[in-house]
């Protein structure tokens, strides 16, 4: 007899949805090779939590039912393995300098210079200015604290 099929529901991070009619016994590299030809490698499934590695793993071992959600995610580069060297890092991501992470150093760096030429050459400085710095810095610290509070 035939082996029954069921259908998965694929959900992307959009929340658009898609449908896969699939079997119990087959693989999730399988899945992956029928709804994503040539992504393969991009594609990154995920049920309850859990990231579906094993390529060579059924479906029914997963215990997935009909109607089951499994998540994708498809990254824009290629899993390919990064270039072996000293320097190379394991995930590409990281591999970049991450400009994000000097943004609340810099800006600090900056209002300390701007409240050392205050305190220095105070008669530069008009009273708009200074009260706008202040201003300026205690918006920043709220900014700070309350991102940082978490």
């Amino acid at each position: 007899p035939a082996e029954p099929t069921m259908v998965l529901r694929l959900k992307f991070l959009n929340d658009t949805e898609r449908l896969a009619r699939v079997r119990p016994g087959d693989t999730v590299g399988a899945l992956k090779r029928a709804y994503f030809p040539g992504q393969e490698q991009q594609v990154r499934l995920i049920y309850q939590g859990q990231l579906l590695r094993d390529d060579a793993q059924s479906l029914a071992a997963l215990h997935l039912t009909h109607n089951s959600v499994l998540h994708c995610h498809i990254s824009p580069h290629s899993a390919a393995p990064a270039p072996a060297g000293p320097r190379a890092s394991a995930d590409p991501a990281h591999a970049a300098l991450d400009v994000g992470s000097l943004v609340l150093p810099l800006f600090v760096l900056m209002l300390a210079v701007l409240w050392y030429f205050q305190l220095q050459y105070r008669h530069v400085f008009t009273a708009t200015a200074t009260t706008f710095l202040a201003g300026l810095t205690l918006l920043f610290s709220f900014v700070a604290f309350t991102m940082y509070r978490r």
